[in-house]
């Protein structure tokens, strides 16, 4: 039945106010990451070793001796102390251009696939088309309720796949220049000066895969996190859950519990991004030339860091000399300072 030209202008008025509202949260989301991109600079620093003071003897709350490191409130106030207020936005300017670049490209890679953004007013629909004209999805009248939910997670899980991918695949260029200039604090290097400088530094010392370095830990962290988070929730809300509060409470913790097993994934894409650059930060003693990512992770394994970073505010530093062996640490040992000295 032909629409009236009432129910055409909502229709258009409610595009146009949709449309704007993802404007709106896309500004915010940039502005977002420019406010804690400080606290992201220090973690990549963490994250590839860098520790330039020393840790300071504490006694903890269960009453034995420890040493702790600066949280990440002191590790940035660090770096202004260093480089001043505007060099704790190091980084930020590539950061922020993959962000739109990937908020572009990844939408359309999504749709080039037939995967575009949900209505609510589409939902389990028959023969509905997007503003693109990409068809949303069908699923039969004669199917049932449960039927229908595991054909929308289905179909939910591809986009998140093809998004998480595609974003991947667009901002890791961007991702590898950032964090060779935020570790060019370690041995105050000016070459990534500018983005363009970035580019060709990075093509001269290793080509057009030297734009991908640490691709490979970051896909199979990330992607294998979204399955698994998405599936758990699906399974637990299905069978277990109901209440759609206490849905969004668990998919906060199951989503933070998947992101913690996935961690070292992230600390190797990290380091494995300046590792073999000119930056001192990418060779010894700050950190081994590394040929691969596995070995990279093997490397991080025997010394214990796969973790490091995961803790930003109690970040225990352990030697054997303040290990309790009645109370066994849980956390993750963090790098020896004496190798930076």
């Amino acid at each position: 039945m032909p629409r009236t030209s009432g129910e055409m202008n909502m229709s258009s008025i409610k595009e146009q106010q949709n449309e704007l509202n993802e404007w709106i949260r896309f500004g915010l989301k940039l502005g977002v990451q420019t406010a804690l991109h400080p606290f992201e600079y220090a973690k990549v620093l963490i994250q590839i070793g860098y520790e330039p003071v020393p840790p300071k003897p504490i006694r903890s709350i269960l009453g034995y001796d420890t040493m702790v490191l600066p949280n990440i409130f002191q590790y940035v106030r660090y770096i202004r102390s260093t480089d001043g207020y505007a060099g704790c936005f190091r980084g930020l300017m590539p950061k922020l251009l993959g962000t739109v670049m990937s908020s572009i490209g990844s939408e359309r890679i999504a749709r080039h696939f037939g995967l575009g953004p949900e209505r609510e007013d589409d939902d389990y629909d028959e023969g509905r088309f997007d503003a693109d004209g990409y068809q949303n999805y069908r699923i039969e009248e004669s199917a049932t309720i449960e039927d229908r939910e595991r054909k929308a997670f289905q179909r939910k899980l591809k986009r998140e796949i093809v998004i998480h991918t595609s974003t991947i695949l667009i901002t890791q260029p961007f991702q590898v220049i950032s964090i060779r200039t935020m570790a060019q604090f370690v041995g105050k290097e000016t070459v990534y000066s500018s983005i363009m400088c970035a580019i060709r530094e990075i093509y001269k010392e290793h080509g057009i895969m030297g734009f991908f370095s640490g691709i490979g830990s970051r896909l199979i962290g990330d992607i294998s996190c979204l399955v698994l988070a998405s599936t758990t929730a699906y399974l637990v809300n299905k069978h277990f859950i109901t209440d759609k509060e206490s849905r969004n409470i668990f998919s906060i913790f199951n989503n933070y519990i998947f992101s913690t097993i996935f961690y070292p994934f992230q600390v190797v894409s990290v380091c494995m991004a300046v590792s073999g650059s000119s930056l001192a930060a990418g060779r010894p003693p700050y950190m081994p030339v590394y040929s691969n990512s596995r070995e990279c992770w093997r490397h991080l394994n025997t010394i214990g860091e796969l973790k490091r970073g995961s803790a930003l505010f109690w970040r225990y530093y352990r030697t054997p000399e303040v290990i309790n062996k009645n109370f066994p640490m849980t956390f993750a040992p963090l790098p020896t300072v004496t190798k930076y000295k």
